[in-house]
């Protein structure tokens, strides 16, 4: 029993140092965000005075909060339609019989492999040609799709019994039923787990948003961080106020969907 005591105690002493040694950049980053732009270059990581101020004047010199609003938006329209899409595909590549299934599966899983930086030209070519340039269309629609989230749920809905797609069969329900009203309620926690994933990814997005976007209104938060790192000076403590500000929807929902996260993770590896 004593063993067994120190060893868990072990065990707890190191995970609390890997997440005491994980939070660090945060716990700097908050605190570089009330110092002054001068004091940031200093070795003591406690400021010598607090700039509470720094917080308004993010919202002072840029429309932070049309920023904001604009990452969450497009966050949120972008894992809805993940979810919904790569639902509908997992659910017809895991309990839907039809020739060639596996083969377009394997197919369908192989473009992971293709860097999204390969991608990004026909991508921009195509909201040209579709007149999407600069707008939430163009940037929500491709992203709309996603490999991993099919393969994610795939796996997930591999893990329900087939006895209850057949007990919905004999009780006269259709594919489209049996999917909204028995698979998609038991594959919460997938679907959770890929939403964090798919939130994530797409709140912090840089690369398609600064390619498409021309419009101020339009920006991104990653992208109207931009303008406090400039020809004219870096002003290192504003950006780590408009960072510290930008990661509490992430933190929420981390927080409010982390019991879904940890059991999705969990089963969506159960069976391949």
């Amino acid at each position: 029993m004593k063993h067994q005591a120190k060893s868990r105690l072990a065990t707890h002493a190191v995970l609390i140092f890997l997440s005491v040694l994980a939070l660090l950049p945060f716990f700097w980053m908050l605190l570089a965000s009330f110092k002054s732009l001068p004091d940031i270059s200093s070795p003591d990581p406690v400021p010598s005075s607090w700039h509470p101020e720094n917080y308004l004047a993010v919202f002072r010199q840029v429309p932070f909060a049309r920023y904001y609003f604009n990452s969450v938006f497009i966050s949120a329209w972008i894992t809805f339609l993940v979810v919904l899409t790569s639902a509908m595909a997992a659910y017809s590549f895991s309990r839907l019989q039809w020739p060639g299934r596996d083969v377009l599966f394997r197919l369908y899983i192989a473009t992971m492999m293709i860097p999204g930086l390969v991608t990004m030209i026909p991508n921009f070519s195509l909201m040209v040609n579709l007149r999407l340039l600069d707008s939430y269309q163009g940037l929500i629609v491709p992203a709309a799709f996603s490999a991993f989230g099919t393969f994610l749920l795939r796996q997930f809905m591999l893990s329900i019994h087939p006895s209850l797609d057949e007990a919905a069969e004999i009780d006269g329900a259709r594919p489209w039923q049996v999917f909204w009203d028995v698979i998609m309620p038991m594959a919460k926690p997938g679907l959770a787990t890929l939403a964090i994933f798919t939130f994530m990814g797409s709140y912090g997005s840089f690369f398609w948003p600064l390619v498409m976007i021309k419009s101020e209104h339009l920006r991104t938060l990653p992208i109207g961080m931009l303008y406090f790192d400039s020809q004219y000076g870096r002003e290192t403590n504003l950006i780590m106020a408009a960072s510290v500000m930008s990661v509490i929807p992430l933190i929420a929902l981390f927080v409010a969907g982390q019991k879904f996260f940890v059991r999705g993770i969990q089963l969506g590896a159960v069976k391949g």
